[in-house]
Protein backbone atom coordinates (compact mmCIF):
# COMPACT_ATOMS: atom_id res chain seq x y z
CA UNK A 1 0.00 0.00 0.00
CA UNK A 2 1.15 3.57 -0.74
CA UNK A 3 0.07 6.95 0.63
CA UNK A 4 -1.62 7.59 -2.73
CA UNK A 5 -4.36 5.11 -1.82
CA UNK A 6 -5.32 6.71 1.53
CA UNK A 7 -7.31 9.67 0.20
CA UNK A 8 -4.83 12.48 0.90
CA UNK A 9 -4.56 15.50 -1.41
CA UNK A 10 -1.68 16.07 -3.78
CA UNK A 11 -0.22 18.80 -1.55
CA UNK A 12 -0.01 16.50 1.46
CA UNK A 13 1.32 13.64 -0.64
CA UNK A 14 4.08 15.95 -1.89
CA UNK A 15 4.90 16.92 1.71
CA UNK A 16 5.05 13.27 2.75
CA UNK A 17 7.35 12.51 -0.17
CA UNK A 18 9.66 15.40 0.73
CA UNK A 19 9.97 13.94 4.24
CA UNK A 20 11.20 10.71 2.69
CA UNK A 21 8.20 8.51 3.51
CA UNK A 22 7.32 6.02 0.78
CA UNK A 23 4.86 3.63 2.44
CA UNK A 24 2.47 4.23 5.34
CA UNK A 25 2.98 2.33 8.56
CA UNK A 26 0.26 -0.13 9.63
CA UNK A 27 -1.33 2.35 12.04
CA UNK A 28 -1.35 5.03 9.34
CA UNK A 29 -2.90 2.68 6.78
CA UNK A 30 -5.63 1.70 9.23
CA UNK A 31 -6.37 5.06 10.88
CA UNK A 32 -6.10 7.66 8.10
CA UNK A 33 -9.11 6.48 6.02
CA UNK A 34 -11.26 6.24 9.17
CA UNK A 35 -10.32 9.75 10.30
CA UNK A 36 -10.95 11.16 6.83
CA UNK A 37 -14.42 9.57 7.01
CA UNK A 38 -15.11 11.51 10.22
CA UNK A 39 -15.18 8.50 12.55
CA UNK A 40 -14.10 8.55 16.18
CA UNK A 41 -11.00 6.37 16.52
CA UNK A 42 -9.44 4.49 19.42
CA UNK A 43 -5.95 3.55 18.26
CA UNK A 44 -3.04 1.73 19.84
CA UNK A 45 0.31 0.92 18.30
CA UNK A 46 3.88 0.38 19.37
CA UNK A 47 5.91 3.50 20.04
CA UNK A 48 7.74 4.74 16.96
CA UNK A 49 5.21 3.45 14.43
CA UNK A 50 4.00 6.83 13.17
CA UNK A 51 1.01 7.59 15.41
CA UNK A 52 1.50 11.36 15.13
CA UNK A 53 1.33 11.40 11.34
CA UNK A 54 -1.62 9.00 11.53
CA UNK A 55 -3.80 11.73 13.05
CA UNK A 56 -2.09 14.94 11.85
CA UNK A 57 -2.22 14.14 8.12
CA UNK A 58 -5.94 13.33 7.82
CA UNK A 59 -6.97 16.27 10.03
CA UNK A 60 -4.93 18.66 7.92
CA UNK A 61 -6.81 17.22 4.94
CA UNK A 62 -10.14 17.82 6.66
CA UNK A 63 -9.25 21.40 7.62
CA UNK A 64 -8.19 22.41 4.09
CA UNK A 65 -11.55 24.10 3.55
CA UNK A 66 -10.91 26.41 6.53
CA UNK A 67 -7.53 27.63 5.29
CA UNK A 68 -7.51 31.36 4.52
CA UNK A 69 -5.09 34.26 4.37
CA UNK A 70 -7.24 36.66 6.38
CA UNK A 71 -5.59 38.75 9.10
CA UNK A 72 -8.55 38.84 11.48
CA UNK A 73 -8.25 36.41 14.44
CA UNK A 74 -11.97 35.68 14.00
CA UNK A 75 -11.11 33.96 10.72
CA UNK A 76 -8.72 31.61 12.50
CA UNK A 77 -10.62 29.95 15.38
CA UNK A 78 -9.30 26.78 16.99
CA UNK A 79 -10.63 23.89 14.91
CA UNK A 80 -8.35 21.09 16.10
CA UNK A 81 -7.22 20.59 19.71
CA UNK A 82 -4.45 18.11 20.52
CA UNK A 83 -3.88 17.33 24.21
CA UNK A 84 -0.62 15.72 25.32
CA UNK A 85 0.62 14.81 28.82
CA UNK A 86 4.09 16.38 28.67
CA UNK A 87 5.88 19.42 27.29
CA UNK A 88 8.29 17.33 25.22
CA UNK A 89 5.49 15.47 23.49
CA UNK A 90 3.60 18.72 22.90
CA UNK A 91 6.65 20.22 21.18
CA UNK A 92 7.17 17.07 19.12
CA UNK A 93 3.57 17.02 17.91
CA UNK A 94 3.62 20.77 17.19
CA UNK A 95 6.77 20.32 15.09
CA UNK A 96 5.01 17.58 13.11
CA UNK A 97 2.01 19.85 12.52
CA UNK A 98 4.30 22.62 11.21
CA UNK A 99 6.16 20.18 8.98
CA UNK A 100 3.06 18.65 7.41
CA UNK A 101 1.19 21.95 7.07
CA UNK A 102 4.08 23.74 5.36
CA UNK A 103 2.73 25.75 2.45
CA UNK A 104 -0.77 25.92 3.96
CA UNK A 105 -2.30 29.05 5.48
CA UNK A 106 -3.52 27.04 8.48
CA UNK A 107 -2.05 28.43 11.68
CA UNK A 108 -0.85 26.36 14.62
CA UNK A 109 0.49 26.96 18.12
CA UNK A 110 1.68 24.99 21.14
CA UNK A 111 1.15 25.92 24.81
CA UNK A 112 2.61 24.17 27.86
CA UNK A 113 3.67 24.90 31.41
CA UNK A 114 7.12 25.77 32.68
CA UNK A 115 7.48 28.82 30.43
CA UNK A 116 6.16 32.40 30.42
CA UNK A 117 2.53 32.56 29.40
CA UNK A 118 2.61 36.06 27.84
CA UNK A 119 4.15 35.00 24.48
CA UNK A 120 1.51 32.27 24.22
CA UNK A 121 -1.28 34.79 24.86
CA UNK A 122 -0.04 37.06 22.07
CA UNK A 123 0.11 34.12 19.68
CA UNK A 124 -3.38 32.91 20.57
CA UNK A 125 -4.86 36.40 20.15
CA UNK A 126 -3.74 36.31 16.50
CA UNK A 127 -5.84 33.18 15.94
CA UNK A 128 -4.81 29.56 15.29
CA UNK A 129 -6.68 26.67 13.72
CA UNK A 130 -4.59 23.92 15.34
CA UNK A 131 -3.68 24.08 19.02
CA UNK A 132 -1.38 21.61 20.77
CA UNK A 133 -1.50 21.86 24.56
CA UNK A 134 -0.84 20.22 27.89
CA UNK A 135 -4.02 20.10 30.01
CA UNK A 136 -2.84 22.29 32.89
CA UNK A 137 -1.58 25.15 30.74
CA UNK A 138 -4.69 25.04 28.56
CA UNK A 139 -6.86 25.41 31.66
CA UNK A 140 -4.76 28.46 32.58
CA UNK A 141 -5.62 30.01 29.20
CA UNK A 142 -9.27 29.09 29.57
CA UNK A 143 -9.32 30.73 33.00
CA UNK A 144 -7.76 33.90 31.57
CA UNK A 145 -10.11 33.79 28.57
CA UNK A 146 -7.21 33.92 26.15
CA UNK A 147 -8.49 30.97 24.10
CA UNK A 148 -11.92 30.13 22.70
CA UNK A 149 -12.66 26.46 22.06
CA UNK A 150 -16.28 26.81 20.98
CA UNK A 151 -15.50 25.94 17.34
CA UNK A 152 -13.32 22.87 17.90
CA UNK A 153 -14.23 20.17 15.39
CA UNK A 154 -11.59 17.57 16.24
CA UNK A 155 -10.16 16.59 19.63
CA UNK A 156 -7.07 14.38 19.86
CA UNK A 157 -5.96 12.77 23.12
CA UNK A 158 -2.38 11.67 22.51
CA UNK A 159 -0.65 9.25 24.90
CA UNK A 160 -3.91 8.96 26.80
CA UNK A 161 -2.54 6.17 28.97
CA UNK A 162 0.08 8.56 30.35
CA UNK A 163 -2.57 11.20 30.97
CA UNK A 164 -4.42 8.60 32.97
CA UNK A 165 -1.31 7.62 34.94
CA UNK A 166 -0.40 11.25 35.66
CA UNK A 167 -3.86 12.16 36.92
CA UNK A 168 -4.76 14.53 34.06
CA UNK A 169 -8.16 13.02 33.28
CA UNK A 170 -10.07 15.42 35.62
CA UNK A 171 -8.43 18.32 33.74
CA UNK A 172 -9.40 16.74 30.42
CA UNK A 173 -13.01 16.48 31.59
CA UNK A 174 -12.98 20.20 32.47
CA UNK A 175 -11.61 21.04 29.02
CA UNK A 176 -14.30 18.94 27.36
CA UNK A 177 -16.86 21.19 29.00
CA UNK A 178 -15.58 24.07 26.85
CA UNK A 179 -15.68 22.35 23.45
CA UNK A 180 -18.70 21.26 21.40
CA UNK A 181 -20.16 17.85 22.16
CA UNK A 182 -20.63 17.32 18.43
CA UNK A 183 -17.02 16.70 17.42
CA UNK A 184 -14.68 14.03 16.14
CA UNK A 185 -12.57 12.53 18.93
CA UNK A 186 -9.40 10.52 18.43
CA UNK A 187 -7.66 8.70 21.27
CA UNK A 188 -4.13 7.48 20.60
CA UNK A 189 -2.01 5.49 22.99
CA UNK A 190 1.21 3.50 23.00
CA UNK A 191 -0.48 0.81 25.10
CA UNK A 192 -4.04 -0.43 25.37
CA UNK A 193 -5.14 -1.08 28.94
CA UNK A 194 -8.64 -1.87 30.16
CA UNK A 195 -8.71 1.58 31.80
CA UNK A 196 -8.09 3.20 28.41
CA UNK A 197 -10.98 1.26 26.90
CA UNK A 198 -13.27 2.51 29.66
CA UNK A 199 -12.04 6.06 29.08
CA UNK A 200 -12.78 5.69 25.38
CA UNK A 201 -16.32 4.68 26.27
CA UNK A 202 -16.69 7.99 28.10
CA UNK A 203 -15.07 10.35 25.57
CA UNK A 204 -15.67 8.71 22.18
CA UNK A 205 -18.85 7.94 20.27
CA UNK A 206 -19.07 4.50 18.65
CA UNK A 207 -15.34 4.49 17.87
CA UNK A 208 -13.51 2.39 15.35
CA UNK A 209 -10.74 0.42 17.05
CA UNK A 210 -7.29 0.31 15.48
CA UNK A 211 -4.86 -2.05 17.19
CA UNK A 212 -2.00 -2.97 14.90
CA UNK A 213 0.12 -4.80 17.50
CA UNK A 214 -0.63 -7.25 20.25
CA UNK A 215 -1.37 -5.59 23.56
CA UNK A 216 1.79 -4.87 25.59
CA UNK A 217 4.02 -6.22 22.82
CA UNK A 218 7.40 -4.80 21.91
CA UNK A 219 9.26 -4.47 18.63
CA UNK A 220 10.83 -7.65 17.29
CA UNK A 221 14.10 -5.84 16.60
CA UNK A 222 14.54 -4.81 20.25
CA UNK A 223 16.92 -6.87 22.39
CA UNK A 224 16.21 -7.04 26.13
CA UNK A 225 18.71 -8.06 28.81
CA UNK A 226 19.03 -7.61 32.55
CA UNK A 227 22.06 -7.54 34.83
CA UNK A 228 21.73 -8.48 38.52
CA UNK A 229 23.54 -6.00 40.77
CA UNK A 230 23.26 -4.47 44.22
CA UNK A 231 21.57 -1.07 44.22
CA UNK A 232 24.68 0.65 45.57
CA UNK A 233 26.81 -0.58 42.65
CA UNK A 234 24.45 0.15 39.77
CA UNK A 235 26.19 3.37 38.72
CA UNK A 236 29.57 1.68 38.54
CA UNK A 237 28.12 -1.24 36.56
CA UNK A 238 26.55 1.25 34.14
CA UNK A 239 29.93 2.91 33.62
CA UNK A 240 31.52 -0.52 33.09
CA UNK A 241 28.95 -1.45 30.42
CA UNK A 242 29.27 1.89 28.64
CA UNK A 243 33.04 1.51 28.46
CA UNK A 244 33.04 -2.21 27.67
CA UNK A 245 30.51 -1.97 24.83
CA UNK A 246 31.62 1.45 23.59
CA UNK A 247 28.12 2.90 23.96
CA UNK A 248 27.81 6.36 22.42
CA UNK A 249 24.14 7.26 23.04
CA UNK A 250 22.47 5.92 26.17
CA UNK A 251 19.09 7.01 27.54
CA UNK A 252 18.87 6.08 31.23
CA UNK A 253 15.65 6.01 33.28
CA UNK A 254 15.38 6.59 37.01
CA UNK A 255 12.30 6.66 39.23
CA UNK A 256 12.82 10.10 40.78
CA UNK A 257 13.98 13.57 39.87
CA UNK A 258 16.60 13.68 42.62
CA UNK A 259 17.82 10.24 41.56
CA UNK A 260 18.23 11.48 37.97
CA UNK A 261 20.23 14.52 39.09
CA UNK A 262 22.48 12.51 41.40
CA UNK A 263 23.19 9.84 38.80
CA UNK A 264 23.95 12.42 36.09
CA UNK A 265 26.34 14.22 38.44
CA UNK A 266 28.10 10.98 39.42
CA UNK A 267 28.55 9.82 35.83
CA UNK A 268 29.84 13.23 34.79
CA UNK A 269 32.40 13.23 37.62
CA UNK A 270 33.56 9.79 36.50
CA UNK A 271 34.28 11.04 32.99
CA UNK A 272 31.05 9.99 31.24
CA UNK A 273 29.50 13.13 29.72
CA UNK A 274 25.94 13.22 31.02
CA UNK A 275 22.93 15.49 31.30
CA UNK A 276 19.58 15.09 33.06
CA UNK A 277 16.01 15.88 32.08
CA UNK A 278 13.18 15.91 34.62
CA UNK A 279 10.26 17.95 35.92
CA UNK A 280 12.30 20.27 38.15
CA UNK A 281 14.35 21.57 35.24
CA UNK A 282 13.07 24.53 33.24
CA UNK A 283 11.87 23.99 29.69
CA UNK A 284 14.96 25.80 28.39
CA UNK A 285 17.24 23.49 30.40
CA UNK A 286 15.36 20.42 29.22
CA UNK A 287 15.56 21.55 25.60
CA UNK A 288 19.29 22.20 25.87
CA UNK A 289 19.91 18.80 27.45
CA UNK A 290 17.91 17.01 24.76
CA UNK A 291 19.62 18.84 21.92
CA UNK A 292 23.06 18.12 23.41
CA UNK A 293 22.16 14.42 23.55
CA UNK A 294 20.75 14.36 20.03
CA UNK A 295 23.88 16.12 18.77
CA UNK A 296 26.09 13.62 20.64
CA UNK A 297 27.72 16.36 22.70
CA UNK A 298 26.86 14.25 25.74
CA UNK A 299 26.94 10.47 25.83
CA UNK A 300 24.24 9.81 28.42
CA UNK A 301 20.85 11.40 29.07
CA UNK A 302 19.21 10.55 32.41
CA UNK A 303 15.43 10.99 32.48
CA UNK A 304 12.40 10.32 34.63
CA UNK A 305 9.25 8.69 33.24
CA UNK A 306 7.30 11.97 33.23
CA UNK A 307 9.99 13.73 31.21
CA UNK A 308 10.42 10.84 28.79
CA UNK A 309 7.14 11.16 26.90
CA UNK A 310 7.75 12.85 23.60
CA UNK A 311 11.48 12.11 23.50
CA UNK A 312 11.99 11.32 19.83
CA UNK A 313 15.64 10.46 19.23
CA UNK A 314 16.36 9.00 15.84
CA UNK A 315 18.15 5.64 15.85
CA UNK A 316 18.68 5.62 19.61
CA UNK A 317 20.72 2.44 20.24
CA UNK A 318 20.42 1.98 24.02
CA UNK A 319 17.87 2.42 26.78
CA UNK A 320 18.84 1.55 30.36
CA UNK A 321 16.44 0.98 33.24
CA UNK A 322 18.64 2.12 36.12
CA UNK A 323 15.70 1.14 38.31
CA UNK A 324 12.69 -0.86 37.23
CA UNK A 325 9.53 1.26 37.26
CA UNK A 326 6.84 0.71 39.88
CA UNK A 327 4.21 0.43 37.11
CA UNK A 328 4.99 -2.37 34.60
CA UNK A 329 3.39 -0.39 31.75
CA UNK A 330 6.14 2.22 32.14
CA UNK A 331 8.71 -0.42 31.24
CA UNK A 332 7.17 -0.72 27.78
CA UNK A 333 7.12 3.05 27.34
CA UNK A 334 10.74 3.32 28.39
CA UNK A 335 12.17 0.64 26.14
CA UNK A 336 9.99 1.90 23.28
CA UNK A 337 12.40 4.82 22.93
CA UNK A 338 14.78 2.45 21.12
CA UNK A 339 14.11 0.01 18.30
CA UNK A 340 11.85 2.56 16.61
CA UNK A 341 10.71 2.62 12.99
CA UNK A 342 12.48 -0.61 12.09
CA UNK A 343 15.85 0.26 13.65
CA UNK A 344 17.50 -2.15 16.06
CA UNK A 345 17.92 -1.32 19.73
CA UNK A 346 18.97 -2.72 23.10
CA UNK A 347 17.08 -2.34 26.38
CA UNK A 348 19.17 -3.00 29.49
CA UNK A 349 17.79 -3.32 33.03
CA UNK A 350 19.97 -3.13 36.13
CA UNK A 351 18.01 -5.14 38.68
CA UNK A 352 18.79 -5.34 42.39
CA UNK A 353 17.50 -8.06 44.75
CA UNK A 354 14.96 -5.67 46.25
CA UNK A 355 13.29 -5.18 42.85
CA UNK A 356 11.89 -8.70 42.64
CA UNK A 357 8.28 -7.46 42.75
CA UNK A 358 8.89 -5.01 39.90
CA UNK A 359 10.62 -7.72 37.86
CA UNK A 360 7.72 -10.08 38.39
CA UNK A 361 5.25 -7.40 37.27
CA UNK A 362 7.17 -6.61 34.07
CA UNK A 363 7.49 -10.26 33.06
CA UNK A 364 3.84 -10.93 33.71
CA UNK A 365 2.95 -7.98 31.49
CA UNK A 366 5.28 -9.16 28.73
CA UNK A 367 4.16 -12.77 29.21
CA UNK A 368 7.72 -13.88 28.75
CA UNK A 369 11.00 -13.87 30.62
CA UNK A 370 13.87 -11.44 30.12
CA UNK A 371 17.31 -12.91 29.34
CA UNK A 372 19.87 -12.37 32.09
CA UNK A 373 23.57 -11.61 31.69
CA UNK A 374 26.24 -11.46 34.39
CA UNK A 375 29.25 -9.29 35.07
CA UNK A 376 30.88 -11.42 37.75
CA UNK A 377 32.52 -8.63 39.72
CA UNK A 378 29.16 -6.83 40.05
CA UNK A 379 27.05 -9.79 41.15
CA UNK A 380 25.02 -9.01 44.29
CA UNK A 381 26.28 -10.13 47.69
CA UNK A 382 24.53 -13.50 48.28
CA UNK A 383 24.55 -12.89 52.04
CA UNK A 384 22.73 -9.56 51.84
CA UNK A 385 19.06 -9.56 52.82
CA UNK A 386 17.12 -7.48 50.26
CA UNK A 387 15.62 -4.35 51.79
CA UNK A 388 12.10 -3.32 50.80
CA UNK A 389 12.10 -0.52 48.25
CA UNK A 390 10.23 2.70 48.99
CA UNK A 391 6.87 2.70 47.21
CA UNK A 392 4.34 5.37 46.39
CA UNK A 393 1.57 3.33 47.97
CA UNK A 394 0.98 0.25 50.12
CA UNK A 395 3.99 -2.06 50.28
CA UNK A 396 3.99 -5.67 49.18
CA UNK A 397 5.83 -8.61 50.62
CA UNK A 398 9.26 -9.27 49.15
CA UNK A 399 10.78 -12.64 48.51
CA UNK A 400 13.34 -13.77 51.02
CA UNK A 401 16.99 -14.00 50.08
CA UNK A 402 16.70 -17.73 49.48
CA UNK A 403 13.93 -17.08 46.93
CA UNK A 404 15.81 -14.30 45.15
CA UNK A 405 16.82 -14.71 41.50
CA UNK A 406 20.41 -14.14 42.59
CA UNK A 407 20.53 -16.83 45.28
CA UNK A 408 23.31 -19.27 44.52
CA UNK A 409 25.72 -21.43 46.47
CA UNK A 410 29.17 -19.89 46.85
CA UNK A 411 30.40 -17.71 44.00
CA UNK A 412 29.20 -19.66 41.02
CA UNK A 413 29.96 -18.01 37.71
CA UNK A 414 27.08 -19.70 35.93
CA UNK A 415 24.91 -17.24 34.04
CA UNK A 416 21.35 -17.38 35.41
CA UNK A 417 18.56 -17.59 32.85
CA UNK A 418 14.91 -16.89 33.40
CA UNK A 419 12.66 -19.89 33.45
CA UNK A 420 15.00 -21.88 35.71
CA UNK A 421 13.78 -23.02 39.10
CA UNK A 422 15.31 -20.20 41.15
CA UNK A 423 14.01 -17.50 38.85
CA UNK A 424 10.48 -18.80 38.50
CA UNK A 425 9.75 -17.50 41.98
CA UNK A 426 10.66 -13.98 40.89
CA UNK A 427 8.88 -14.17 37.56
CA UNK A 428 5.66 -15.47 39.09
CA UNK A 429 2.97 -17.15 37.04
CA UNK A 430 3.16 -16.37 33.36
Amino acid sequence: MSFDTLGLSADLLATVAREGYTEPTPVQSAAIPLILAGRDVLAAAQTGTGKTAAFVLPILERLRGHANAGFSPARHPVRMLILTPTRELAVQVADAVKTYSRGSSLRSAVVYGGTRIDPEIKLLWKGVEILVATPGRLLDHIGQRTVNLSQVEVLVLDEADRMLDMGFIPDVRKILGHIPSQRQTLLFSATFSDEIRRLAGEFLHNPEIVEVAARNSIADNLTQVLYPVDQSRKADLLIHLIQRDHMEQVLVFTRSKIGASRLASYLDRRGVSTSAIHGDRSQQERTRALEAFRGRFVKVLVATDVASRGLDIENLPYVVNFELPFEPQDYIHRIGRTGRAGASGTAISLVSPDEVDELRGVQRLLRKSIPCAVVEEFLPDPDREPAPAARPRGGRAHLSRTQSPWSRPGRSTATPTYGQTQLSAAAGSR
